[in-house]
């Protein structure tokens, strides 16, 4: 420990997605000294390499520090959870595996929104070089030879297809690349999955850093407060099993604890809103109002069907010959159903015409929702989750009081806006009308939520206060921009003071339209740009000719 109090060039705090990305980047310097700290453990378990076992690794405590949500006032006062994973890797320990970048107009929103450098156009660059597409290769859109591994579904369940000629039927387009120049249409998922097992940047980028002599992890060691001498961050105070521990950074601190414990970080630290600190007894070191607001996250309200036939994932009599295949076959050539997601396919539509890209994801799933009390689906049926892309709530983190260990209060206030109702009720009525097709109907299914009772806008919006949950991408809450609100300027700089950064999904000028895992490898690999006085890459100068063509057929 004393090597460790003797200081380092960077202090990278958090090693989750951002964090492993960020320390394995700045060490391939061997002039710098790095320290990544990690409160959780090492991020190794079966339940995390297996990509299939994803409900077991989303219910271990050890990996999920299982966040909750303070009472939704308007979800019928529920708590929702929040879960954020625990050890190296992060939440993409517990997460789908979704390889997802969002809108390519995300980005640009970002730009015009104040986040200088941050258009699709120049950050496409950063999203390849972390890539190795098995699928895609080289090109405008795709990297070869990055160190993260991504390709798309390998032999989808056959009712991604029903779902497939389902929206054909209803005039929507298959996209073989929903990462290409636009992502609206339906398509197979690319997933962060490397040979069978779950890639994360920790498995990508920081376990082969791990020989370096320029960095040292600490895992079991939890950050405790931001030391700063005037304006200036000098050090990080922690906690190990072992004790309290000081560590200098000669030259920056760089937050990458996620969404919600980045901000709750910078409040400990005396940094964030004046008021809400003093409240609390913790001295104001810097009043930034900005740290903990903006919260949001995409809110999901799914169809489930029930059906007898046994095409579906799931435990039964009739798919136990299938299902100890399938087990075998993993074992042996990882390889199979258990080599994927679940989650294997999604379409990106328009609740209403007009708008100029897609509001609705609609994510299928081949298989019952899993038993609470066991980890797969007893019995068979399928499901299609809307998810409304662009929640106009906002809400919050704060601190439930100066205790570092005590969990923050977390406030999402979802459905806070009244515009966030109707896309979910728009696209609970499209999932009827793919479930309704001819696609469908072979499997003869019974919808069992919400269920046929429920058909008028006040009905379904009703259910969607009762069952409706968060997709787990909470972000923005320390903003990127140039205005009086923003907690970070587009260098991810704190504002105000000096030598401290965030990069992590807090940063987001606001919310993407999809997985934001992908994005925040991206946010690391611009950092580490940032940080290391590196030019950016050039900017893409692709045109209309470069846009992929939608495929009429889907590959059967």
């Amino acid at each position: 420990m004393a090597d460790v109090a003797q200081g380092f060039d960077y202090v990278v705090v958090g090693g989750g997605t951002a964090g492993c990305a960020l320390a394995a980047r700045l060490s391939e310097d061997s002039r710098r000294t790095v320290c990544l700290l990690e409160a959780g453990g090492s991020g190794r378990s079966v339940f995390i390499k297996v990509p299939g076992a994803i409900v077991m690794a989303q219910r271990s405590a050890s990996l999920n520090w299982r966040f909750q949500s303070v009472p939704q006032a308007e979800l019928n006062g529920r708590r929702i959870p929040v879960p954020r994973g625990r050890g190296l890797g992060g939440s993409a320990l517990i997460n789908g595996m979704v390889y997802f970048r969002g809108n390519p107009r995300d980005y640009d929103a970002w730009a015009a929104a104040g986040a200088a450098g941050w258009s699709y156009r120049e950050i496409l660059p950063y999203f390849r070089r972390s890539e190795h597409n098995e699928n895609f290769g080289s090109s405008v859109y795709h990297g070869r030879g990055g160190p993260m591994n991504v390709r798309s579904v390998t032999r989808p369940n056959p009712l991604n297809f029903s779902f497939f000629d389902a929206l054909a039927g209803l005039g929507y387009s298959y996209r073989d690349d929903l990462n290409g120049a636009d992502s609206e249409g339906m398509g197979l998922r690319q997933l962060s999955i490397r040979r069978g097992t779950r890639e994360t940047t920790a498995s990508a980028l920081l376990r082969p850093a791990l020989g370096r002599p320029n960095l040292v992890v600490l895992t079991g060691t939890q950050a405790t407060r931001i030391v700063l001498e005037g304006r200036r961050a000098v050090a990080v105070e922690a906690r190990s099993a072992d004790g309290g521990l000081l560590l200098k950074a000669h030259r920056e601190i760089v937050l990458t604890a996620g969404a919600i414990q980045s901000p709750q970080l910078l409040m400990l630290s005396g940094i964030g809103d004046g008021e809400h600190l003093g409240a609390l007894g913790i001295p104001v070191r810097h009043d930034l109002p900005g740290v903990g607001r903006n919260l949001h996250d995409h809110l999901a309200s799914p169809v489930h069907m029930r059906t007898r036939d046994p095409a579906s994932y799931g435990v039964s009599l009739r798919a136990m010959p299938r299902n100890l295949w399938n087990i075998a076959e993993y074992l042996v050539s990882r390889r199979g159903p258990l080599a994927n997601n679940v989650f294997e396919s999604a379409a990106f539509v328009k609740s209403v015409p007009g708008l100029d890209k897609p509001d609705v994801q609609l994510v299928f799933q081949p298989a019952k929702r899993p038993d609470p009390s066991f980890p797969y689906p007893l019995g068979h049926g399928f499901a299609i989750s809307p998810v409304g892309l662009y929640p106009r709530s906002r809400g919050r983190v704060t601190l439930a009081g100066p205790d570092p260990f005590a969990a923050p209060l977390i406030d999402p206030n979802l459905l806070s806006a009244p515009e966030d109702l109707p896309p979910l009720i728009n696209g609970i009525r499209l999932a009827r009308k793919i479930f309704a097709s001819t696609a469908f109907a072979k499997y003869r299914a019974e919808e069992t939520s919400p269920g046929s009772a429920a058909q008028s806008d006040a009905e379904l919006a009703a259910y969607i206060r009762a069952e409706a949950y968060t997709v787990h991408h909470p972000v923005s809450t320390c903003r990127m921009g140039n205005d009086a609100a923003a907690v970070v300027d587009p260098q991810l700089k704190v504002v105000g003071l000096d030598n401290l950064r965030v990069a992590d999904a807090s940063v987001f000028p606001s919310i993407i339209g999809g997985n934001t895992n992908a994005a925040i490898v991206m946010i690391a690999e611009k950092a580490c740009d940032l940080i290391l006085g590196r030019p950016p890459p050039a900017p893409e100068t692709f045109d209309a000719s470069d846009t992929p063509k939608n495929d009429t057929d889907h590959p059967a």
